[in-house]
């Protein structure tokens, strides 16, 4: 998944160089490789952009929930609303989390390919889908499924990153962000591009 470039911000991605914004600059740097668009399009709100980035920070270190899960749980808003930007990152943060990129390529279509995840990971899935529908469709069959499965921490903390998904993929795409080129140093890249 290359950057695209046929398509501009509908915002300057050049944001007044407040010291909120340089620190987010720092930080992108040194933990991404690079500047993250998103902190560029929040950079024009400082207020936002250390709410945002104190929010992410936290959620970071939030672990009642399996890595794998959370990030399926990640990926499935992404697809859906068509998110190339969070795709795009996502395959990234899947290859640096040692996740296996061909499981991760496939979500976008998961339900195409129902063998290659777990009964417990379709039920994530399903319940991602089902939190992004407008409006949502999550059941309470659904709902009690997996919370009798994850545990009531876990399963709120599931709800709450789905929901973090869908405000970013919405901000991105509103916004008219592009994937970063981030997927372009995966092991196998989005697709089974060798490179």
């Amino acid at each position: 998944m290359t950057a695209d470039t046929t398509r501009t911000a509908r915002i300057s991605l050049s944001p007044p160089r407040t010291l909120t914004l340089r620190l987010a600059e720092w930080y992108s740097r040194r933990t991404y490789g690079k500047l993250l668009e998103p902190a560029l399009v929040f950079g024009h709100h400082p207020r936002l952009l250390r709410a945002y980035f104190a929010f992410e920070a936290k959620t970071g270190r939030w672990r009642a929930l399996d890595p794998t899960l959370k990030h399926l749980a990640q990926m499935v808003p992404a697809a859906r609303i068509g998110c190339s930007w969070c795709m795009d990152f996502g395959h990234w943060e899947a290859d640096r989390l040692g996740l296996p990129m061909e499981k991760i390529s496939k979500v976008p279509e998961w339900r195409a390919h129902q063998e290659s995840f777990t009964e417990l990971e379709r039920l994530v899935m399903e319940y991602a889908e089902a939190m992004t529908d407008t409006p949502p469709t999550v059941t309470d069959e659904l709902a009690e499924r997996l919370r009798s499965r994850l545990g009531e921490r876990a399963f709120v903390e599931l709800t709450a990153m789905v929901a973090l998904e869908n405000f970013r993929s919405r901000v991105n795409g509103a916004m008219g962000l592009r994937s970063q080129g981030f997927s372009d140093s995966c092991a196998i890249p989005p697709g089974g591009r060798r490179p």
